[in-house]
């Protein structure tokens, strides 16, 4: 796991601007996504199911996206 995210602040700094770096440092460090992932216990293979699923859509969009593509030429 990274290390908890932290900013250094300059005197010049407001509120909103130091609250705005904390949240993009914690966004890019993905904090709330794995908070939310390990919130509940998920079995195995229910994780291995979502993945599969996931995969499948990405596929299915990848080739929408090529015969869309392919139509217009």
């Amino acid at each position: 796991m990274s290390p908890m995210p932290g900013i250094k602040l300059t005197p010049r700094d407001s509120f909103d601007d130091a609250y705005r770096k904390f949240k993009r440092q914690c966004d890019r460090n993905l904090i709330v996504t794995e908070a939310r992932a390990r919130q509940y216990y998920e079995k195995p293979t229910e994780r291995r199911k979502k993945e599969k699923i996931a995969t499948r859509k990405k596929i299915l969009k990848k080739l929408f996206m090529l015969r869309r593509y392919e139509s217009r030429l």
